[in-house]
């Protein structure tokens, strides 16, 4: 097999992935800032363990200095899968050591603003011959290949609605990404533009299965994704939540400057680990989640789908592994990933995530359009370009 390095590899996901991994057969090389925990992982896996840092972008102010430090763990390696999130402080720099030594990049992330850094990177990726693609865990394999088949289901199409439904238990990782962005606000895509909205911004009525349930807007990384692989103008992404959380998130984003404040950052941090530890195996093993997504067109016309997947964490090792198998063009999977920003339909195809053991699709019989959202347009804020 080509060789595969796992950055963050003794975290939460990190470490299910590394162990999935093993296995498999594999023998990826961990990776992280942290010296002690990854000899300890490479000890009990039988692996080899490499230990570097990455500068957030706040810290770094020698690019170069330190692109040439990562690129230096990374020069022997064909393929980088990174888990060490948040991903808007660890992405960039590893991107850009891969841009140096010629290797290719996927991560789990599902932040919306590293998606746009990244897709902005697409020229240099494609005259460097690496291949970029964040984002093949949970985040954002289902919705994206979705996406894709609602997009084929209703060519004439130019809005997307996707919805999440998800009571899996989180990890420390991915519960101090949501708490750093606690005060960044919401993103919706309108006619090929992102824009900055408040939290919570619009609501609707979605009905995963079991009746209409309520749901809100989340800066998820689709209004990136799902517009690069369709070309659809519009795209928001709603959570279910329960009524009451639309509000409580619109008072989360008005106090997001007191949030960020040192000695309040701190309780919240340590709050934030010792409520959350991800979830435990029985978890991984029978939880559930939903996907939903809707394409409309002009005329009212529309394509639904729901989309059944297992545990969140559970569904990312699986689809991490399967396209890093595939981007290093390794066994039976071997496939041309072509360099450049790539999502995971664009990379694979809209069948990928069905490739996955557990999951489900159920395409909905499609029926007039109906106004089921409510918030005032006026309040966006446009924040780049599509």
């Amino acid at each position: 097999m080509n060789s595969l390095l796992v950055y963050g590899s003794y975290g939460y996901t990190g470490s299910l992935l590394a162990s999935a991994a093993v296995s498999q057969g594999w023998s990826p090389i961990v990776a992280g800032r942290d010296r002690r925990k990854v000899h300890s992982q490479a000890e009990a896996l039988g692996l080899e363990g490499r230990t570097f840092a990455l500068e957030s972008a706040a810290e770094r102010g020698r690019v170069g200095t330190e692109t040439v430090r990562v690129a230096a763990a990374l020069d022997d390696v064909d393929a980088v899968l990174n888990c060490a999130g948040p991903f808007v402080d660890t992405a960039e720099p590893l991107v850009e050591a891969c841009l140096e030594t010629g290797t290719d990049y996927l991560d789990i992330t599902g932040e919306c603003s590293v998606f746009e850094r990244l897709r902005q990177r697409d020229h240099r990726a494609r005259e460097a011959g690496v291949t970029l693609l964040p984002g093949v865990g949970f985040d954002v394999v289902p919705t994206d290949c979705l996406a894709a088949f609602l997009a084929d289901e209703l060519p004439t199409g130019d809005r997307l609605s996707l919805g999440i439904k998800s009571e899996s238990t989180l990890s420390r990782g991915t519960a101090r990404t949501a708490l750093e962005s606690v005060g960044d606000g919401g993103v919706v895509r309108r006619n090929g533009r992102l824009l900055q909205v408040p939290a919570a911004f619009r609501t609707r009525e979605i009905d995963f299965g079991g009746g209409p349930e309520h749901a809100v807007t989340v800066p998820f990384g689709d209004v990136v994704t799902a517009a690069h692989g369709t070309g659809l103008e519009s795209v928001e992404v709603y959570l279910a939540v329960p009524p009451w959380a639309s509000r409580a998130l619109s008072l989360l984003d008005s106090a997001g400057c007191l949030c960020d404040a040192g000695p309040v950052a701190t309780l919240l941090e340590r709050a934030t680990d010792a409520a959350f530890d991800g979830p435990d195996e029985r978890e991984l093993a029978t939880d559930r989640a939903v996907v939903w997504g809707e394409v409309v067109d002009d005329t009212g016309r529309r394509a639904r789908a729901r989309l059944e997947t297992p545990n969140p964490y559970a569904l990312t090792v699986d689809a991490a592994l399967a396209a890093s198998e595939r981007v290093l063009g390794d066994g039976a999977a071997n496939v041309n990933v072509d360099p450049g920003f790539q999502t995971p339909a664009t990379a694979f195809g809209s069948d990928f995530v069905l490739e996955l053991e557990g999951t489900r699709l159920q395409l909905l019989e499609p029926h007039d359009v109906g106004d089921s959202s409510g918030s005032d347009p006026a309040r966006s804020r446009l924040v780049s370009d599509g």
